[in-house]
């Protein structure tokens, strides 16, 4: 008669454990576009980069009396590694009552890249709602400060007035550059908006003759979050079989068909990682056998695996590891190496639970002295029902 232990409870704890949270998204960085130095050249034509923005440029230029503080401070911003002084400089010229729009536009946008350089992201961000307010700059400066603004505030983690300014950008620029919808999509997964960034991800990559690996990563993760397992595990399929030598593709892989209750398939795509020689931490070796647990009659597989990572020394003989190994012995009924890894798994358990089961399992096989004395230990380490301990204590 078999034991009536928790086998899947306690091991479905195991995998959660293992997984610790499952597919992970690959982070699309954002990019906090800096003025081009370039453009100021007279001879150069300046690239029109929004076509079919609707706001009309304003006709604002530069004022007389500002003309030299506006040439020291592109000067101050030409030179490397001169934040401090084109920042010190920019704020100078907007609190000159004298300069116009048009001339605190162009300090505000230089000295809010030169904060963004030195790290001081919220003078940054004051100086680029400034350019924004101040509506003076060409198209070009002009969204690009609000695309800038929109990046910073989502990557602190502002999302409400990141998410309106980077929605009034796409707006009024029309924009379906692939990039800036993968910084609404990744915006989208942040918030845990999952379905809503699905589509947004989706026309991003559509719109790309090559999309980035980390933007099919970041859709996987959004098919996961919004429960939709069997398009998460086409993302992952593909991802995997593309590039067979990243270990976190094959990784998310595993995670998303676990996600799907495909343990037989995360099994397979754990056992091609095994045989490729990808398996070298101990997580992984734990994924495999865990994964074996959580199917039927794979008790041997969990055996194999867990002896190997053992033996490799990537395995710990902590209380989960022999907790598994004991359960598939037993299952297998191979009584007598279960009753060693329970003896090795008892002294590291949290409460006398496994001690007991050991006390029950020695006793089935007729070693009463040894049970009791199991049983004892197991009163020791502490239990919920003590009773049954006592039983097997006052046995003949």
């Amino acid at each position: 008669m078999k034991l009536s232990m928790q086998k899947k409870t306690v091991l479905s704890l195991m995998l959660l454990a293992a997984f610790g949270g499952g597919i992970v998204a690959d982070a699309v960085a954002f990019d906090a576009r800096s003025p081009d130095r370039s453009s100021r050249n007279k001879s150069q034509k300046a690239e029109v980069r929004y076509p079919d923005a609707t706001r009309e440029e304003p006709k604002t230029k530069a004022s007389t009396k500002m003309q030299g503080k506006l040439s020291k401070l592109f000067k101050a911003y030409e030179k490397e590694n001169n934040d401090a002084e084109t920042l010190a400089l920019a704020q100078d010229l907007l609190a000159d009552a004298g300069a116009n729009e048009y001339d605190k536009g162009m300090a505000a946008q230089l000295g809010a890249q030169a904060a963004y350089n030195l790290d001081d992201t919220a003078t940054a961000k004051k100086l680029l709602q400034q350019v924004v307010e101040l509506n003076s700059l060409d198209n070009n400066a002009h969204y690009q400060a609000m695309l800038m603004l929109a990046q910073l505030q989502l990557q602190d983690d502002e999302f409400v007035p990141g998410m309106a300014m980077l929605d009034r950008y796409l707006a009024e620029t029309k924009s379906t550059k692939p990039e800036d919808l993968i910084q609404k999509g990744q915006a989208l997964y942040q918030m845990e908006k999952y379905a809503e960034a699905i589509p947004v991800l989706q026309q991003a990559i559509a719109a790309t003759p090559e999309p980035k690996d980390s933007w099919y990563s970041l859709l996987l993760a959004s098919y996961a979050g919004a429960d939709q397992p069997g398009e998460a595990v086409k993302i992952a399929e593909q991802l995997a079989a593309k590039n067979p030598a990243d270990k976190k593709a094959q990784l998310n892989l595993v995670a998303t068909y676990q996600q799907a209750d495909q343990f037989d398939k995360a099994a397979a795509a754990l056992e091609k990682m095994r045989a490729a020689g990808q398996m070298t931490e101990e997580k992984e070796y734990r994924q495999l056998y865990v994964t074996y647990a959580n199917m039927d009659g794979k008790e041997k597989e969990v055996i194999s695996v867990v002896n190997e990572g053992l033996q490799k020394g990537v395995l710990k003989p902590d209380y989960q590891t022999q907790l598994a190994l004991a359960q598939a012995y037993y299952y297998s009924e191979q009584i007598a190496p279960a009753i060693d890894a329970w003896q090795k798994a008892a002294p590291l358990a949290p409460n006398g639970d496994t001690y007991l089961n050991l006390a029950r399992v020695l006793w089935q096989e007729g070693r009463v002295p040894e049970a009791k004395v199991a049983a004892r230990a197991a009163l020791d380490k502490g239990l919920k029902k003590p009773e049954d301990a006592k039983k097997i204590i006052a046995l003949p």
